[in-house]
């Protein structure tokens, strides 16, 4: 596959927005990479090259080195113990030419880095999601996906939700989103910078924050947003932590003792939000790719919110797919209670326009905007605001 790079110097209007999905309606679907038929290295000891590292050995395709900067110190990390850890200036030549190199970096754009990994001797550079790919059947992790060409309903819907954006900043960031996953080109804004230090909590979000807040944090893992979402509030009602991965549940209430204190106003769901109560299959033990799956080995309770017994005032859906089910599963709430709504994108089809249009049609007087938080697109989160928070203000 040829990953490609293309630069804008202004942000998208309305009508450039269209004219821009129209060519990436226009063009050809790109291709999945070619099978696995070189040893893989990894490029990228981050928290990216863990999952990496953990789900090559799960999938039975072990990796022979990692690649890291910061390699010396890695290797003396128990949590590497085995594995042969190199500086990227460390690489013998013979090995570059010798493996397929999946890039387990998204914190920067791809296609340069790509560049400078050829000219450095390496033949054979891939995303790690793409490679992911190969193994859809065995572990459900889906980052990799590419969309299939656009119907007529799908551009349609595709162009009205665009133009449904609050900013063109989400205007670009939704067709940078949408030009990776359809063609695996990497669209560069002007003034829509990529920044994933404030997933979740971006200004929009932030400014708007009360004392009097219930958050729920819907796909919790071990507590990392809802202890930045008690930062940012400073004081707060109560926080909903909804996680169904066993061992990532009792990390989060460790986690939750320690860092907000036992006596904290927070409880703890080990259920899945879906659009449905009942059992489902669950693919456990994945960290936070962790997810309802057919590829899994137990049963966890699904649940809407609807029926559970919460009021939040701000919600965050990050549920590896389940997005959309689960705010069909929250649609009384969110009508009754207009919460701000956060919530991941990017790991299906939905993403495309299908969550965003849900959204808009079950949720007047609410803005809405699209954000991507990291590249190879991945980190794309749909933020809703109801108008009754008042504009943003930036402080200066």
């Amino acid at each position: 596959m040829i990953y490609m790079a293309r630069n804008f110097d202004t942000l998208p209007g309305v009508q450039q927005a269209e004219a821009l999905l129209d060519e990436l309606a226009e063009v050809p679907r790109a291709v999945c990479p070619s099978a696995i038929d070189r040893p893989i290295a990894l490029y990228g000891a981050g928290s990216l090259g863990r999952l990496a590292r953990d789900y090559l050995k799960l999938v039975g395709c072990d990796f022979v080195v990692a690649i890291d900067r910061a390699a010396e110190r890695l290797a003396a990390d128990p949590e590497w113990a085995g594995v042969q850890m190199l500086a990227p200036g460390a690489v013998p030549n013979n090995l570059k030419r010798a493996v397929k190199l999946a890039v387990s970096v998204v914190t920067t754009p791809y296609v340069p880095l790509e560049a400078s990994l050829f000219a450095d001797g390496f033949d054979d550079v891939v995303p790690f999601y793409d490679v992911a790919e190969n193994f859809r059947h065995l572990h459900p992790l889906s980052n990799g996906w590419l969309a299939a060409p656009l119907t007529a309903e799908d551009q349609r819907n595709t162009a009205t939700v665009l133009a449904r954006w609050d900013d063109d900043v989400s205007r670009a960031h939704h067709l940078q989103f949408l030009a990776w996953r359809r063609l695996r080109q990497e669209w560069s804004f002007a003034g829509a910078s990529v920044t994933n230090h404030n997933r979740f909590l971006i200004p929009e979000i932030r400014e708007l924050l009360r004392d009097d807040e219930v958050f729920v944090d819907g796909g919790a893992h071990h507590g990392e947003v809802s202890e930045a979402f008690a930062s940012a509030a400073g004081a707060f009602r109560q926080i909903v932590a909804i996680e169904p991965d066993g061992m990532s549940w009792a990390r989060l209430v460790v986690n939750f003792n320690a860092r907000l204190g036992e006596a904290a106003p927070t409880l703890v769901y080990d259920c899945a939000l879906s659009n449905v109560d009942g059992e489902a299959t669950f693919h456990e033990g994945l960290g936070y790719a962790s997810q309802l799956s057919a590829t899994g080995h137990m049963r966890v309770m699904r649940r809407c919110l609807d029926t559970l017994d919460v009021e939040p005032t701000v919600i965050k859906l990050h549920l590896e797919g389940e997005e959309l089910p689960a705010l069909i599963g929250a649609r009384d709430t969110l009508m009754r209670q207009r919460p701000i709504v956060m919530a991941t994108v990017y790991h299906n089809e939905d993403g495309i326009w299908r969550t965003a249009d849900w959204l808009i049609k079950t949720l007047p007087e609410y803005r809405m905007l699209f954000r991507t938080h990291s590249w190879c697109g991945t980190g794309a989160v749909i933020y809703a605001i109801p108008n009754e928070r008042g504009p943003y203000e930036p402080r200066h």
